[in-house]
């Protein structure tokens, strides 16, 4: 299957990308420029907070979550929650590499009558264990999923990925005390720390704060691959145990100079000019 740029020969822009690799082998590089046009096309989408995540998500779906794409809903499957739902674009584009979704899906997110809202929604999308989007959520339903796993006695691992600033809501820490106290040792949770959250509290120790709740901390780069997948393989998963979280040190906006850091982009629309940029970059 070819990933195509649906906007091609319309008249919306004659300059948006139209080469795309084999779905299953497409590199990170193009997943991004295949963000920026669905942002173009569909003038919606948090595109800095998907460019942190994309590597995380790739290496999850590509070595470390049990699934079947046939069967979402497969028993013995791995769960993955992205509660940092406003990063939804970086998800929508994983579930199309590995064939959950159609790409012509993606051509309708936040449109009517397509199922890609701006925050997932598991009632419509296959492959999306948690409807997230409130901040502080979806930390918690995982931490529910993990310990009814525990309580069935079963295998199935539980993975939650949450946002820096998201880690200030009361919620991530009442769920994390929870976590702990309850020993689930099936669960991973990762941190993307883009740096979002110094805004607000700039002296603000994530590593230490878990550790202080009783959790194994992993800190690694969040865009090396390499790393990701030693550090999720090095995980002891147990039914009952010491829960684990990577702190993924990662750049809002990775890739592209105009969107790094924080500040306008965080909820914003290219223009013709910004879109030519960006896509340059990405060359």
């Amino acid at each position: 299957m070819v990933f195509t740029s649906s906007m091609a020969g319309t008249s919306a822009s004659s300059s948006v990308s139209t080469y795309w690799s084999s779905m299953s082998n497409i590199p990170n590089r193009d997943l991004r420029r295949k963000i920026i046009d669905i942002v173009y096309q569909c003038q919606d989408g948090h595109i800095p907070s998907a460019f942190s995540i994309l590597e995380i998500l790739s290496v999850l779906y590509s070595n470390v979550l049990k699934f079947k794409v046939e069967q979402p809903e497969w028993p013995e499957r791995d769960y993955f929650v992205l509660s940092k739902g406003h990063g939804s674009l970086a998800l929508y584009v994983t579930l199309a590499r590995h064939g959950f979704i159609d790409e012509d899906a993606l051509w309708k997110f936040c449109k009517k009558g397509g199922t890609l809202g701006m925050h997932p929604d598991m009632n419509k999308i296959p492959g999306v264990d948690a409807s997230t989007g409130s901040l502080g959520h979806g930390f918690p339903y995982a931490v529910g999923v993990a310990l009814g796993e525990q309580i069935k006695q079963n295998d199935n691992r539980t993975f939650a990925l949450i946002g820096d600033s998201e880690a200030h809501e009361g919620t991530i820490w009442e769920a994390a005390h929870l976590a702990c106290n309850l020993r689930l040792g099936n669960l991973c949770v990762i941190v993307d720390l883009n740096e979002s959250a110094i805004q607000l509290l700039p002296q603000d120790d994530q590593v230490a704060k878990w550790q202080a709740f009783g959790w194994k901390t992993v800190v690694i780069d969040g865009h090396d691959e390499s790393a990701l997948e030693r550090e999720f393989g090095a995980i002891d998963y147990q039914l009952e145990g010491q829960p684990t979280v990577i702190i993924a040190k990662t750049v809002k906006g990775k890739g592209v100079p105009l969107l790094e850091g924080h500040g306008r982009w965080h909820h914003r629309t290219p223009s013709d000019e910004e879109y030519t940029e960006i896509i340059e970059a990405l060359q």
